[in-house]
């Protein structure tokens, strides 16, 4: 008796099941999912998932386009990466089989804890590089090194001359010119010379 009582109430769930899903008719789902805080940007390949069919999915296009058959008061999953889910029900009885939606999508933004990146991939690679690690100069290091020899020969090298050393480099030019352009007297052509010679003669310096 509780067997045949079991094998009633099954075909009874069975037929009533087939009943509820006869009821529910075919829609033509159509539309445009958009982003929310932007109603002129298109969201592209969102997953569509029909949470009342066996989870059946659909993609929508570049253009955020879809067009699929579902059944009236299904309910659909829209997901795209970066984007907070959002659901439809289906409305019932729609005008001519047919619905389209305008979806939008919420932008979902994750903050990420923030991680240093160091340059040692191992604690031995930091203990070398520590130890082989070349100490900056100190302030007084620095001020040696500028007034050092070399350094002031290499400024000295590099550096532009001012107004008044290129001044005194001309006027010293000028003056070594004028002393080097003077030729001597040759001692044999000038007559107090000669004068100076046999008056030397004559007193016996000659001797």
């Amino acid at each position: 008796m509780r067997k045949l009582f079991g094998i009633i109430l099954f075909l009874l769930l069975s037929v009533s099941a087939f009943a509820q899903n006869k009821e529910k008719p075919l829609v033509q789902f159509s539309g445009i999912v958009y982003n929310a805080d932007s109603t002129n940007v298109i969201v592209p390949y969102v997953t569509i998932t029909n949470l009342s069919n066996n989870k059946s999915v659909v993609i929508t296009n570049y253009n955020g386009y879809f067009s699929f058959v579902a059944h009236e008061q299904d309910t659909l999953q829209f997901t795209a990466i970066g984007y907070a889910a959002t659901m439809v029900t289906m409305p019932q009885n729609a005008k001519n089989r047919s619905y389209t939606a305008k979806i939008v999508l919420k932008p979902q933004i994750t903050n990420l804890p923030m991680v240093r990146v160091f340059p040692w991939a191992t604690t031995d690679e930091f203990r070398k590089d520590f130890v082989n690690a070349k100490i900056a100069d100190d302030d007084l290091e620095i001020a040696r090194k500028n007034i050092s020899r070399a350094s002031i020969t290499a400024m000295t090298n590099t550096l532009p001359r001012d107004a008044q050393e290129i001044q005194a480099a001309n006027t010293q030019s000028m003056h070594n010119e004028i002393l080097n352009s003077h030729s001597r007297t040759n001692p044999l052509l000038n007559p107090l010379a000669w004068g100076s010679l046999i008056k030397s003669i004559t007193d016996g310096g000659g001797k």
